[in-house]
C-alpha cells in the first residue's frame, strides 16, 4: 500500500518531531493536539525548527515553504478522515491510548493502518481495541525525531506482513534506520537501556561513587557519548520512571523497578533539562 496522507496525533515533543520529518519527506500531514494552545506551541516549534535549518543551510526556503505546505495543525480527530497512516503519540497511558484507537477506527478508512509510537507499553492490547488488529502496529521513533536515525518498527501477533512492510518502507522513506522487534516489554533499545539507567540511579542512591563519576567512568570507560545520569536528564526522569513503572508491571521482573530515589526525584518536579533539574541543574 502507497502512503500519501499521515496524521500523527499530538504535536509535543516526539508528536510534532515526527509531523515535522514526515512532512519533510513530502507526504501531507495533520498533526492534532487537544486545544489550540497547545497546537500552537507545537506548530510554532516546528516552524522554529525549520528556520534554523535555513539559517544553517540544511534547507532551502523553498524546501522549508513546501514542507509548510504540505503540513496542516488541528484540534479535531475527524480531519484525520482520509489518511493512510495515523501515528498515536500521545502520553504513555494505556487507557488514553486505547479510546485514541477505538476513535481511529471509527474515523479512518478501512485501508489505513493504525501505529503507535509507544516505548513499552503492549501495542495487542491497543490493537484489541480496534477491528483491524491486522493493521496495527508500532512505529517508534527516538528522541528528537528529526535528529536521530532509528526507528523500531514492532510487530504484534496479529500485525499482517503486508502491513509491516509498509510500516517499513515507510519509515525509510523518512531517512530512517529501521530495526525489527516484537511486541514485548521495551522492544530493543528500552529493553536493555532502561536496566542500565535504573543499575546508574541505583550505584549514586547507594553512595558507589558521586554522579560525576559515574558519568565519566561510563563515558572513558565505555565510550559513550554521554554518561547514564546525563542521558537520563536528556530523557527526562519522569519519561524514565513511567517506562520502568510500564515494564515492571508488565514482567515482573525486578531489574525494571524504579528506584525510590528516582521517584523522589520525580515526584519533587526534577524531571531534568526540561524543568531545569535532574541529576544535574540546567
Amino acid at each position: 500500500m502507497e502512503i500519501k496522507k499521515v496524521g500523527v496525533v499530538g504535536c509535543g515533543l516526539m508528536g510534532g518531531g515526527i509531523a515535522q520529518v514526515c512532512a519533510e519527506s513530502g507526504y501531507e500531514t495533520v498533526a492534532r493536539e487537544i486545544n489550540d494552545e497547545l497546537l500552537n506551541k507545537g506548530i510554532s516549534a516546528i516552524q522554529a525548527n525549520w528556520k534554523k535549518a535555513v539559517a544553517k543551510g540544511r534547507m532551502t526556503e523553498e524546501d522549508q515553504a513546501a514542507a509548510q505546505g504540505r503540513l496542516k495543525g488541528t484540534t479535531n480527530m475527524n480531519d484525520f478522515e482520509g489518511c493512510d497512516l495515523v501515528i498515536e503519540a500521545v502520553i504513555e497511558l494505556m487507557d488514553l491510548k486505547k479510546e485514541v484507537f477505538t476513535e481511529l477506527d471509527n474515523i479512518t478508512p478501512p485501508h489505513a493502518i493504525l501505529a503507535t509510537n509507544t516505548s513499552c507499553l503492549s501495542i495487542i492490547e491497543m490493537a484489541s481495541f480496534t477491528k483491524r488488529p491486522e493493521q496495527v502496529m508500532g512505529i517508534h521513533f527516538f528522541n528528537p525525531v528529526p535528529v536521530m536515525k532509528l526507528v523500531e518498527v514492532v510487530e504484534t501477533i496479529s500485525t499482517s506482513q503486508e502491513t509491516m512492510e509498509t510500516g517499513r518502507k515507510f519509515s525509510e522513506s523518512l531517512g530512517k534506520q529501521v530495526v525489527t522487534a516484537k511486541d514485548s516489554p521495551g522492544f530493543i533499545v528500552n529493553l536493555l537501556l532502561i536496566p542500565f539507567l535504573l543499575d546508574a540511579i541505583r550505584a549514586y542512591e547507594k553512595g558507589l561513587a558521586t554522579k560525576e563519576d559515574i558519568d565519566a567512568g561510563v563515558k572513558l570507560g565505555l565510550n559513550h557519548p554521554m554518561g547514564p545520569l546525563t542521558l537520563t536528564d536528556l530523557v527526562g526522569l519522569d519519561t524514565t520512571y513511567h517506562i520502568a513503572c510500564a515494564m515492571y508491571e508488565e514482567t515482573a521482573d525486578s531489574k525494571y523497578a524504579p528506584p525510590v530515589l528516582l521517584k523522589q526525584m520525580v515526584t519533587a518536579g526534577w524531571y531534568g533539562r526540561k524543568s531545569g533539574k535532574g541529576f544535574y541543574d540546567y
